[in-house]
């Protein structure tokens, strides 16, 4: 019951947020915030249980199924394991800081916009968590439909092409991803007479080879756009451009990771002979969006677009990792969304903090900040060294066992991808000397003088302090975070059965 409890405190607390501001145009970022409290502790009853149980499972830690729609073989399927506890963690600690982000920024319509923030966090959860492949499909649409108004309704100057554009990118490939699960439980019902969306079930399906690959692609092409990765990236830069500070952060820390928890969950278990032919294009679309992006991203003058660049950029090494299949880099590639989700959240909030203070996002209209604001500085230095891959923070650990598996099946490739740190060390650096070195501008130009750019407050420097402290613990102590997914990781690559819970064993 802890994971439906944890997807009902979403649903019933925005919907409380949107009613409380009849009563105070205030009270429902409290209503929001508290829902986040409620959530952690359910987590964190989640962590002691899969404590409790030795910490390496081949199973769930926690699961609750009953029935649906019992004459299509359609259940409320929820379950729990070590790779699931991570992604609901960073979740709720992104839901968290976006509503931070969002406490002086929103002030119209902030019931309907704590709102969709808290039904988006609904979805992601219910995304991380459904098994049964139905609901997964209804919670990845749940995801979609609030992100998109909070783009199209407190976006900035072309907040609806940026909603629209994101809109039909995801929904697209959504139904790509529909058909293909249609597929598999046809065939199902053929081979086992009955219609089933379990994945236990599914993952027993036998696809015939001449189709295998086609319907595979469905998957890819869904988690990959929501990575995303070249060539399905061109809607990223423009959402995030136009997305308030809190779509921004829950964009890049959450709605990313659920592309690649996909293809760890769904399309590989699903499918290995396809995946194993697919492997190579794959690795090579991944160092593709590791180097394309991270040049790209070295000609933006608009701060966000360049962080969003970067993203797509770092989140090819997790489709690096993923499809070099082995512990190594499935281990990288969950060490990387966990970092890349703390880092990238934080570098949005700190670019749409200043913009909300000096109401642009032009590079060319910022510079010698680290004297205006020195707190900001500091903490924009601290991410953006994350960024780049400093020894000691969870970004290098990640992107280094990422490489190293990698380099164990497809040397070209990894050789290539190391590059991109290269690129990091480049693009962060020219970020930090634009906006923080320098000279002041002068007074006429619209940069804001001393006066009118505040510093970071108690509130703003308190979450990032704890995103400070998670990418140290991550880069410091990994083994904390390498426990918890380690059982799954050793299920899915050492299978010999398809038909087991994890399944899927090659490139090794």
């Amino acid at each position: 019951m802890i994971l439906l409890s944890l997807v009902g405190v979403f649903f019933f607390g925005g919907l409380l947020a949107w009613v409380s501001e009849i009563m105070d145009a205030r009270l429902p970022r409290w209503v929001a915030m508290l829902s986040i409290l409620v959530s952690f502790s359910l987590v964190f009853r989640l962590i002691f249980m899969l404590d409790s149980s030795g910490g390496v499972l081949l199973g769930w830690v926690d699961e609750f199924k009953g029935p649906w729609i019992p004459s299509l073989g359609i259940d409320f399927f929820f379950a729990a394991d070590g790779l699931t506890v991570l992604m609901l963690g960073l979740t709720i600690l992104l839901g968290a800081v976006a509503i931070a982000s969002a406490w002086d920024e929103i002030k119209e319509r902030a019931g309907f916009f704590y709102f969709n923030l808290l039904w988006t966090l609904a979805g992601v959860v219910g995304v991380f968590t459904a098994l049964d492949l139905f609901l997964f499909f209804f919670f990845w649409e749940v995801m979609l439909i609030p992100m998109y108004f909070i783009i199209a309704i407190w976006g900035h100057e072309n907040r609806r092409y940026a909603a629209t554009k994101f809109f039909i990118f995801t929904q697209v490939t959504g139904m790509m991803m529909l058909v293909s699960l249609l597929c598999m439980v046809y065939f199902h019902s053929l081979q086992f007479g009955s219609f089933s969306f379990n994945y236990n079930d599914l993952l027993r399906v036998d696809i015939p080879r001449s189709l295998d690959l086609w319907i595979m692609l469905g998957f890819f092409a869904a988690f990959a756009t929501k990575l995303p990765s070249v060539p399905f990236h061109s809607w990223l830069p423009d959402a995030h451009s136009q997305a308030p500070t809190a779509g921004s952060v829950l964009l890049a820390g959450v709605l990313l990771k659920t592309g690649a928890y996909g293809l760890i969950r769904f399309t590989i278990p699903f499918f290995p002979e396809a995946s194993e032919i697919f492997a190579p294009v794959a690795m090579f679309l991944a160092v593709v969006s590791i180097l394309y992006c991270a040049k790209v991203a070295l000609a933006q003058t608009d701060i966000k677009r360049l962080i969003a660049y970067t993203s797509v950029s770092h989140m090819g090494f997790v489709l690096l990792g993923i499809y070099a299949w082995n512990e190594l880099g499935l281990q990288g590639a969950i060490m990387t969304m966990l970092a890349h989700g703390l880092s990238a959240a934080a570098l949005f909030m700190l670019a749409g903090g200043l913009q909300h203070r000096i109401h642009t996002r032009d590079m060319r209209e910022m510079s010698g900040f680290w004297i205006i604001a020195p707190k900001m500085a500091v903490v924009a230095l601290f991410f953006s060294v994350a960024a780049l891959g400093l020894p000691g923070l969870g970004n290098f650990v990640g992107e280094f066992l990422a490489l190293l598996g990698a380099f164990s099946v497809n040397i070209p490739a990894a050789v290539l991808a190391a590059f991109g740190v290269i690129f990091a060390s480049v693009y962060s650096l020219w970020v930090m000397q634009s906006v923080f070195q320098g000279p002041p501008l002068k007074q006429e130009s619209k940069a804001p003088s001393h006066e009118t750019l505040l510093d970071l407050d108690g509130r703003e420097l308190f979450f990032y302090g704890v995103m400070m402290i998670g990418l140290l613990w991550m880069g410091l102590y990994p083994q904390t975070f390498l426990d918890f997914s380690s059982g799954v990781i050793e299920g899915l690559v050492t299978s010999d059965s398809a038909a087991a819970l994890y399944a899927g064993e090659f490139l090794k």
